[in-house]
């Protein structure tokens, strides 16, 4: 099975992402490398406990927008769900979201480890 049809299984809406870059599947794929060095960049601990929120905001909007752009559907959710939250002052719920997102995003991360990496 190919790397876009695993994606597919996973939640990700490949022609849409496919569509934002006019069809080109190949520089899709490039993004897609792109997009998990910018998430080893941009991750933090879910376990966050601070007063203030405004570098995890950051992070979660630059992946929220990341994922987006890419339509990585359940990352965009989760992120977008979680930003959201935070800019709220709520925490703790930000962090079930993210928590309950996790599995899908380390099982759409190792997929494109796998090809990409």
């Amino acid at each position: 099975m190919a790397l876009l049809d695993e994606l597919r299984e996973l939640g990700v809406n490949v022609e849409e992402g496919l569509g934002r870059l006019g069809g080109n599947a190949a520089f899709y794929e490039k993004m897609l490398g792109s997009f998990i060095k910018m998430m080893d960049k941009y991750s933090f601990d879910l376990d966050f406990d601070c007063e203030d929120y405004g570098e995890i905001i950051e992070k979660s909007h630059a992946i929220k927008g990341a994922s987006g752009n890419l339509s990585i559907t359940p990352i965009y959710e989760a992120y977008g769900q979680a930003t959201d939250l935070l800019r709220k002052e709520k925490p703790q719920e930000a962090k079930e979201v993210l928590l309950n997102a996790l599995p899908i995003q380390e099982k759409i991360m190792d997929v494109i480890r796998k090809y990409k990496g």
